[in-house]
């Protein structure tokens, strides 16, 4: 399975605890040079960036077509980090892209992509039995603590979801 990672599911997952769900589901996650930018060039989040750092899991790969991206980026608006993971995730085929932010997932879809996010993970991790209700509402309130923006309306499907 060939898996790619925006930033926000890394940083999402590490806010949460639950980080090593990635590889429990899908064993490597290839992540585009911008992504690996963004998560370990600021200073002040030096514990994540050692945990990007170390994680043996996380494989960085560049993209082949840095024309694709520039011309995303410009028509988009897009970030370098999303713009990069969505080019690579079409590069390589990939089976699935993880992936937040409304904009970015709105233009892969456009492009085929299959596409899921911080709380399609979780939701995959209860389901496979990775994750109990009870950790849910953890990694839920662990989120909003840290002030990850996901919306009320997706926590809700996903508490929904575990309840049944």
């Amino acid at each position: 399975m060939i898996v790619i990672s925006d930033t926000t599911p890394i940083i999402s997952l590490m806010k949460a605890g639950q980080l090593e769900l990635l590889q429990k589901l899908f064993g490597v996650v290839y992540i585009p040079k911008a992504v690996y930018q963004e998560l370990t060039e600021n200073e002040a989040f030096s514990e994540e960036v050692r945990m990007v750092q170390e994680c043996d899991f996380l494989y960085v790969e560049e993209v082949d077509n840095e024309k694709s991206v520039t011309i995303l980026r410009n028509f988009t608006g897009l970030d370098a980090g999303e713009s990069e993971a969505i080019i690579l995730a079409d590069e390589k085929h990939s089976d699935v892209l993880l992936m937040d932010e409304y904009k970015g997932r709105q233009v892969a879809r456009k492009m085929g992509i299959t596409i899921t996010g911080t709380i399609g993970i979780l939701t995959q991790a209860f389901d496979e039995g990775m994750l109990t209700r009870e950790d849910v509402e953890e990694c839920i309130g662990r989120l909003k603590e840290s002030g990850i923006r996901i919306s009320e309306k997706l926590y809700q499907r996903l508490r929904e979801h575990v309840g049944k």
